[in-house]
């Protein structure tokens, strides 16, 4: 693939190690995913996992063409804008998209299906998002963020005794872990085609986890400020189209762990950026992710430990800064 080809255009990135390029064919366009770093995940699992989707009725890219040995995929172009483009206009009615993508949420949710052939015809089998994974994205925070505000003498001590309320929580989610779980389901990551649908990307990570985790995402959003009252308007949405599926006690339970141990994670990811791959960029998010944090934090006594060690250790002035 030539990439100094004047019809291959470099575009946005994200936070992962892949480099994007829209090209153009005639009456189309494509995209190249570029990825010499983790190139399984980014190639190799991605386009099994968008396979799985596609099988489901569920939009995602297709697969067009593949260079594995010189790092890169050609996958189908859903388009430049984003749901998140779409709702940080003024005067749009968010409530009306947001329950449009719950529906796709519920959809990807009755995925079942574990195994999915790569374009290598390997088998790749969808793992299960264990406790000690979750535990090990939280510590993301302990390695990354708390070194970074906290003075040196107190870094371990901190450390120690977060990790322990971190997992007293993990012990507290009721939930199996039996739903399929993109696990980067958020308003960056739907896009809309030209024909006004919305489609999934950023798909690799996927798992089999708590039927909480995708909608925890969605609503508790680092990338979007949204009202308490669409927060709320967007949850009983989705518990109103599950009715009597799951116990809603559990769900709400598992819901809010899961938001606060993702902020947390996300923080720890943001400052990580920030440090060793100099994307600073995404630091400005992270007091947002410090009030998603506090809003769980305010309303469930489970939180009652942590909250007042988090307060206790972590101020106003080190939450507002980026």
């Amino acid at each position: 693939m030539n990439f100094n080809n004047k019809n291959i255009k470099s575009i946005k990135g994200d936070a992962s190690f892949r480099k994007f390029y829209r090209k153009k064919n005639k009456h189309k366009t494509s995209i190249i995913v570029y990825a010499n770093k983790q190139k399984e995940k980014n190639l190799l699992i991605y386009d099994a996992v968008n396979k799985l989707l596609l099988e489901n009725k569920i939009l995602a890219p297709k697969l067009y063409n593949h260079n594995y040995k010189n790092h890169y995929i050609e996958i189908e172009d859903l388009g430049k804008k984003t749901l998140f483009d779409l709702l940080k206009k003024k005067k749009i009615n968010q409530l009306k998209y947001f329950k449009k993508i719950v529906k796709i949420l519920i959809n990807i949710q009755k995925i079942n299906k574990k195994k999915i052939k790569n374009f290598k015809n390997n088998n790749y089998k969808i793992p299960t998002y264990k406790k000690n994974l979750l535990f090990k994205e939280t510590s993301l925070f302990f390695n990354w963020y708390v070194p970074k505000v906290i003075t040196k003498k107190k870094v371990f001590y901190i450390n120690k005794i977060l990790k322990k309320k971190v997992n007293l929580l993990l012990s507290k989610i009721k939930l199996s872990n039996n739903t399929f779980v993109h696990r980067d389901f958020h308003v960056s990551n739907l896009m809309i085609n030209n024909r006004n649908n919305f489609g999934v990307i950023d798909s690799q990570d996927a798992l089999y986890g708590n039927k909480a985790y995708d909608l925890a995402s969605l609503i508790d959003d680092v990338r979007l400020k949204t009202s308490i009252d669409l927060k709320n308007s967007i949850y009983n949405y989705y518990l109103n189209l599950n009715r009597n599926k799951f116990d809603k006690k559990a769900f709400k339970n598992d819901f809010e762990i899961l938001s606060v141990l993702r902020n947390l994670k996300i923080i720890g990811i943001f400052t990580r950026l920030a440090i060793r791959d100099k994307k600073k960029k995404y630091l400005k998010l992270i007091p947002h992710a410090w009030n998603l944090i506090e809003f769980r934090l305010e309303n469930n006594f489970i939180f009652n430990d942590i909250k007042n060690f988090l307060d206790n250790n972590f101020s106003r002035r080190i939450r507002k800064k980026k």
